[in-house]
């Protein structure tokens, strides 16, 4: 299959000659062990997929570094958490750099071995699903910020798609970018494999078949606000074990949940997270929308739209070594906002979809799959007003507008090939 260069490409390399050790976190099948092939092809590669090279490293860890030596790769090296402490003290015995390349499909089990054992040591790289960037072959690689600055770098790259929906459907998992490649048997057998792997290694899951319905669930509701009792009811189990198996979508990368921004001024901001799938591809499977003409018309292309467009803002900031947990979040209040449609008033929350704080300003985004969209759209933007010590920047709808435009004299409308 043809390779499709990364945009962590350049960014790993600058890590091997900064730090003693590397670590690459993403979900399943993302592609960090070709990216790693790829990046440091010299170098002797281990997986501890492999059972016997799992026992040995989990064992006799020790003896496994002395018969692989570094700089050495090691995959899926969550397998093997007593391997940390003998990793700590072979880059505690040299001053060399670029020592060890570490990945593995679980970050949160990897960062409470490597916050005790690596600290200081080590960087820290997540690699997503492929972006639209990187399937385009488009090497732009600035996080995405509304503004006009942005607009006008952008566009010197910037390429269009021939059909977003396919690409939206299609979902970024590198394999599936060779067409040749059958959708829902792939996705059939990732689901399969994440299952009966990843979950019963996260947490003992009994009842897999139920987990397999959370995930559905799950899915209907992605861009929407985590209700727990909502899922506990439509799969039958009680809310503790609904937060316990959310809590594992979370951890292997399935999911991303958005807290909402956080102010003593927005006294009545709802407090829950929403939700959103990684991969709108795997939405679309597990809610059964099985080509990309049904998803467009489809009750569910609103939500699977706002899925990709914050997903390929996540991946921006990701794939600049940024964490996005650090820059994003969303707003939507109690109060209810006046707004006319069709010549009748209506009442509405106030939202935001999503608020990228940068250097104290806050950038607000609004996002729609329209073609046409209007200023009107923006109106709970000014809540950020009322923030102190932060400012209001430029916000942006991002959608299906032809180009990037004005919509008023601090609001732009931005094609969603512009993230």
């Amino acid at each position: 299959m043809h390779y499709i260069t990364r945009a962590l490409e350049s960014r790993l390399q600058k890590y091997e000659k900064t730090y003693k050790a590397i670590l690459l976190t993403g979900a399943r099948q993302v592609g960090k062990s070709t990216l790693f092939k790829k990046v440091f092809a010299d170098r002797k590669y281990i997986s501890l997929d492999d059972p016997f090279m799992e026992q040995q490293a989990r064992e006799a860890g020790n003896m496994f570094l002395t018969l692989n030596p570094p700089p050495v790769t090691i995959d899926e090296v969550q397998r093997a958490k007593e391997l940390f402490r003998y990793i700590k003290m072979k880059c505690d015995e040299s001053e060399e750099k670029g020592l060890f390349c570490l990945s593995g499909s679980q970050p949160f089990h990897l960062m409470q071995n490597i916050s005790e054992s690596l600290s200081g040591r080590i960087g820290i790289l997540e690699l997503s699903v492929l972006s639209l960037r990187e399937c385009m072959g488009d090497a732009f690689n600035k996080h995405f910020l509304p503004t006009m600055e942005y607009a006008s770098e952008r566009r010197k790259s910037v390429k269009k798609p021939e059909n977003i929906w396919e690409i939206i459907h299609r979902g970024g998992y590198p394999e599936l970018q060779d067409q040749d490649k059958e959708w829902s048997g792939f996705y059939a057998d990732y689901v399969k494999t994440y299952i009966e792997r990843d979950v019963r290694e996260l947490a003992a899951v009994q009842d897999l078949n139920a987990f397999r319905q959370l995930m559905i669930a799950v899915a209907a509701r992605t861009g929407e606000i985590l209700n727990y009792s909502s899922i506990a009811l439509e799969i039958g189990k009680d809310i503790g074990t609904v937060k316990n198996w959310i809590s594992i979508l979370e951890a292997s990368g399935i999911i991303y949940l958005l807290e909402p921004y956080t102010s003593n001024v927005l006294k009545r901001a709802i407090k829950s997270p929403k939700l959103y799938f990684r991969d709108t591809g795997l939405v679309c499977y597990l809610t059964r929308w099985l080509t990309a003409e049904t998803l467009a018309y489809g009750a569910m292309s609103g939500a699977v739209f706002e899925t990709f467009v914050v997903s390929e803002i996540l991946k921006s900031f990701s794939n600049e070594g940024l964490d996005y947990r650090h820059f994003v979040s969303y707003y939507r209040g109690r109060d209810k906002k006046k707004m006319k449609e069709g010549g009748e008033t209506i009442e509405l929350e106030a939202e935001i979809d999503l608020i990228i704080e940068e250097n104290g300003v806050l950038y607000p985004v609004e996002i729609k799959k329209n073609s046409e969209v209007k200023a009107i759209m923006t109106s709970a933007f000014t809540v950020l007003d009322q923030i102190p010590g932060k400012e209001r920047g430029m916000g942006a709808v991002v959608c299906n507008c032809p180009d990037v435009g004005l919509l008023r004299e601090n609001v732009l409308q931005m094609p969603v090939w512009y993230i």
